[in-house]
């Protein structure tokens, strides 16, 4: 049991790890909503209602936590669970964050991939694909509407669009091009290039919160040359001994392999949420490698939409649908295949955002004063406005011309795409409920379309 960090305005108490483990395993199937979602459930337990730490110290933690590639709901869990109880803590909080979401999603990747040309599975997914469009759309906006407060970023948004849409520029190069000009613009325009953390939920609860603003700096949490030397010095063990023992069984250009080494380099991308990444994963697993296909993918992302956790856990899907296609472990074994693939994916592609915390964390947590490198990752926010944009034209072409130009536009597609974009927009409906009636609609007409055929 570990005690809370007390002061003369921190109410005495404590918190046990049991119960911290009990609610991170709670969160972890709760999780639904996004990154906005997740950090605003986040804030109403920890700030409002448990008052296990404070507001100040809350958008302290996340302000790092946004400025890190990787899930930031995530890490902001990993935070929170290491600032209580340590290293153990923060492993806790971080693996509950995503393990049930990473079960769950093996399970019904199993079941697309098993049963997915079946009439319903069919239906419903014909009817999820629009809505994917539109979810992505509002993502977009989201994002835009809270980023891109001034010209300047305005011009980097439609210089992404345009360098992805028209000249097919890598996503690593549109990400350092918008890093540079984050630099170039902190310096000369700072005040356009400053980053506030969102506001989750209200004002917390009145009262001291356990771990509070005025709270010591515990003794784990102090910074140190030497302990962030030597977590890095483990993660690098960690990357290594996974990574040689797959050359050393299946060379370097197993499938598996291939996996472990291409979403290490998707962690490091995912400035701005999974929607930012998400067009580098396509091009990587659907056009270079080939792991699965572009209907595959949209209809992955609809399944890590219906799942609670992080929505880059699309990747277990992909890692499932690679290893299942390719036999890794063989024809006999095709599920065990899927499922160590899903599972390596996500070991590579989460070890970094926990090796971000507990070696970065202890700095930001020792200082307590603004961060002076927002600049960069401000820009970097603004591109992933036109990444996203870019992302909707893709998705969009595909489902509206599933053959291709040359194909015939299909027209009750389109007009599930409208429909689902009223009710997100118009009718402010969450994404659960968009993802059900779109479903229902698919099911709807495939079955209609069955009846009249036959």
């Amino acid at each position: 049991m570990t005690k809370a960090y007390t002061d003369a305005n921190t109410p005495a108490g404590e918190i046990s790890f049991r119960t911290a483990c009990l609610f991170w395993l709670k969160l972890g199937f709760i999780s639904f909503g996004g990154p906005a979602g997740q950090i605003a459930l986040m804030h109403q337990e920890l700030v409002e209602r448990r008052r296990w730490i404070s507001e100040r110290r809350f958008l302290h933690a996340l302000n790092f936590c946004m400025m890190l590639p990787g899930p930031e709901a995530q890490q902001l869990a990993t935070y929170m669970g290491w600032l209580m109880h340590k290293t153990r803590g923060g492993i806790v909080a971080g693996l509950l964050f995503v393990l049930p979401s990473l079960l769950i999603l093996i399970v019904l990747s199993w079941a697309y991939i098993a049963f997915g040309e079946t009439a319903m599975v069919a239906g419903i997914f014909y009817g999820i694909k629009p809505a994917i469009t539109a979810i992505v759309l509002q993502a977009a906006h989201r994002i835009g509407s809270r980023t891109l407060t001034n010209g300047y970023l305005w011009w980097i948004a439609a210089a992404a669009l345009t360098a992805l849409f028209a000249f097919n520029v890598p996503f690593p190069c549109v990400i350092a091009g918008a890093a540079l000009c984050g630099v170039i613009g902190g310096k000369y325009v700072p005040d356009a290039f400053r980053m506030t953390p969102p506001a989750h939920g209200k004002r917390p609860a009145p009262g001291a919160a356990l771990i509070d603003d005025h709270t010591p700096t515990p003794a784990h949490a102090v910074f140190r040359w030497k302990k962030m030397v030597g977590i890095g010095l483990c993660g690098i063990i960690l990357w290594l001994l996974p990574m040689a023992l797959l050359v050393s069984m299946t060379g370097w250009n197993g499938t598996l392999t291939q996996m472990g080494w291409f979403f290490t380099k998707a962690s490091l991308l995912t400035f701005g949420g999974a929607y930012a990444v998400l067009p580098y994963v396509v091009q990587g697993a659907v056009g270079q490698y080939g792991w699965l296909s572009t209907a595959q993918m949209i209809d992955g992302l609809a399944l890590g939409e219906t799942t609670p956790g992080p929505l880059i856990m699309v990747v277990a899907f992909v890692g499932f649908a690679g290893g299942y296609a390719r036999a890794v472990c063989g024809p006999d074994l095709l599920f065990l295949g899927g499922a160590l693939a899903a599972f390596l994916v996500t070991w590579f592609t989460f070890l970094p955002s926990f090796l971000f915390i507990f070696a970065g964390a202890p700095f930001i947590e020792t200082t307590h004063h603004n961060l002076g490198f927002t600049a960069p990752l401000t820009a970097i926010t603004a591109a992933v406005v036109g990444v996203i944009i870019n992302l909707t034209l893709f998705f969009a072409f595909h489902v509206l011309w599933p053959h291709g130009f040359d194909g015939r536009f299909d027209l009750v597609a389109a007009l599930i795409t409208v429909l689902a974009t009223f009710v997100l927009f118009i009718c402010k409906r969450n994404v659960f409920e968009v993802l059900l009636l779109c479903a229902s609609t698919g099911l709807g007409w495939v079955a209609l379309s069955r009846a009249f055929l036959h």
